[in-house]
């Protein structure tokens, strides 16, 4: 089929019109699948949504400019490309490594599927890559989230069970204090209402809110600055803290008592990382056609904080979001299983990928315009 044929219109459509949201283009942005075109040139013609997300570059900025513009140089491919025009044989290439110029070092394993849409030997060409770097994330995520609520769902039968009890010793210290004459004695029953107050409060955080997520429009960036005020006032002298903001991210229907508590433990988090000195960067940006637990959206905010700390220990890694897994000796393990769950409450997720030196938490949040 050629290129003019594929975005022509219905028959009979006057002014090049498409019913509603059945366009050649609106389609080919509802897949998750990233779809190129190109001329005989091998310049860029057409980005679906996902493809434009993969480049790092919109359809307006690409348009006209060769591939190599953007992926660095890979002679399998070239070599492919070469074969479909003369043969106009599709061909599928497996686990290529498709590496893009605007992102350095994110190296990604790609099926590539290459189809002639002429007849020529220099027509054009349709690449359909299929991000398999991508859909390990799709299945980790999916691991994730239902690792967090078998979690959740034992944290509140472990906290039914312990919650009684302490009510009891609780209730009998008060009572057995009433009774004890000489002060010293009354001194441990103090220690046994404290402790079990203690106990009572670690309980309640690690169950999460009970309240309502209150949505109402927020900008983000607002939270985030509010939020670097208070992290830069106690952080010391060595912290760097900067800001990388996308101005196109739009406003966020989001709860901004607990969107701040996620940020202010992220944050808290990466400067305890790095000690004395380092850098940590706040960052956002939007990501097209993105998937959250098996769910594709349209729109997705990336909210990041990234620190070039010591990073999060290997043995820890798998089990970061449990309660109670901590690599620090003062904290209490509760701050990142609560950050997950407060974000799990908006329908998003967070994630992270860490190493010595770069550790990344991202919040990904579906926007909902």
């Amino acid at each position: 089929m050629r290129l003019e044929q594929l975005f022509a219109p219905p028959n009979g459509a006057e002014d090049n019109a498409w019913p509603a949201g059945r366009s050649p283009a609106r389609i080919l942005d509802s897949l998750s699948e990233a779809v190129i075109v190109l001329d005989g040139d091998d310049q860029i013609t057409f980005l679906n949504e996902a493809a434009a997300d993969l480049l790092g570059a919109s359809l307006n900025n690409a348009f006209g400019k060769p591939l190599s513009d953007f992926v660095e140089p890979e002679p399998q491919l070239n070599q492919v490309m070469v074969s479909v025009r003369a043969t106009r044989q599709s061909y599928t290439l497996r686990d290529l490594m498709f590496h893009v110029r605007e992102k350095p070092g994110d190296g990604r394993a790609v099926d590539c599927h290459v189809t002639a849409l002429d007849t020529d030997s220099d027509g054009p060409l349709m690449l359909e890559i299929q991000d398999n770097t991508r859909l390990e994330r799709i299945n980790r995520e999916n691991a994730l989230m239902v690792q967090h609520d078998v979690t959740r769902a034992i944290m509140r039968q472990l906290a039914h069970e312990i919650r009684n009890p302490l009510g009891g010793i609780r209730g009998a210290a008060q009572l057995l204090a009433r009774r004890m004459a000489e002060e010293s004695l009354v001194e441990y029953t103090r220690v046994i209402i404290r402790e079990a107050d203690r106990l009572t409060a670690l309980l309640a955080t690690m169950l999460g809110p009970g309240t309502p997520v209150r949505r109402e429009s927020r900008n983000v960036h607002e939270l985030l600055q509010h939020v670097l005020r208070l992290v830069a006032a106690e952080s010391p002298d060595g912290i760097a803290i900067r800001t990388d903001y996308d101005p196109s991210l739009p406003r966020l229907k989001l709860d901004r008592d607990m969107l701040i508590q996620v940020f202010l433990n992220l944050a808290r988090n990466a400067i305890q990382a790095m000690g004395t000195d380092g850098v940590l960067v706040m960052r956002t940006r939007v990501l097209n056609s993105f998937t959250i637990g098996g769910v594709r959206h349209r729109l997705v905010a990336s909210i990041e904080f990234e620190d070039d700390g010591r990073g999060v220990p290997a043995e820890l890694g798998e089990n970061i979001f449990f309660p109670l897994v901590t690599s620090s000796d003062s904290g209490s393990g509760l701050g990142l299983p609560l950050a997950q769950e407060l974000v799990n409450r908006h329908g998003g997720l967070i994630e992270f990928d860490s190493r010595p030196g770069r550790t990344v938490f991202q919040i990904l949040l579906p926007i909902d315009l």
